[in-house]
């Protein structure tokens, strides 16, 4: 259910057919075969664990999905990495420290990766905050997951959106 509200704030947006989409921590791909099915087309997913790379690359031959699936160490990428994307998404562990969700952060924006029109989505449990980061724009709420959103121009302000439906 948070993929889908993901997907429809990302829809609005984003037209798909011809973003350049960067997964980080991508482990079985489902982030970037949503992307792909979506339409769009160059789509890189990167991620430490040969087994989910490896199930990456098949899945992506199987569909005819443009996917470059890459066994790396995320940071090591970010830091290397000279590509430019119009939405980048990454979801770390979330027993990651608060300081390595923000270097995930730091590293997109030192490295210019993110298009001036693109958007970076950072998914965290509650415990993680991201808001004070520069180029925050928002965050969205699905129980105790958050995708925190960073655009370079800040449209929304600090929002957030919780669809938790609780009833008491």
């Amino acid at each position: 259910m948070s993929k889908e509200a993901l997907f429809n704030v990302l829809n609005n947006h984003f037209s798909f057919e011809g973003l350049k989409i960067l997964d980080l921590f991508a482990g079985t791909g489902n982030i970037s075969f949503e992307f792909a099915s979506r339409g769009s087309d160059n789509i890189t997913s990167v991620d430490g664990d040969f087994g989910c790379v490896k199930f990456i690359k098949q899945i992506a031959e199987e569909y005819d999905f443009n996917i470059a699936a890459i066994k790396s160490d995320v940071y090591k990428f970010l830091e290397k990495n000279k590509s430019t994307y119009d939405i980048i998404f990454a979801d770390p562990p979330y027993a990651f420290e608060q300081k390595k969700f923000e270097t995930i952060v730091q590293l997109i924006i030192d490295q210019n990766l993110l298009a001036a029109d693109g958007m970076m989505i950072i998914e965290h449990s509650k415990y993680t905050k991201l808001d004070h980061m520069l180029h925050f724009s928002f965050k969205k709420s699905y129980g105790g997951s958050i995708f925190s959103f960073f655009e370079f121009e800040k449209s929304a302000g600090d929002t957030e959106i919780n669809f938790d439906s609780e009833e008491e």
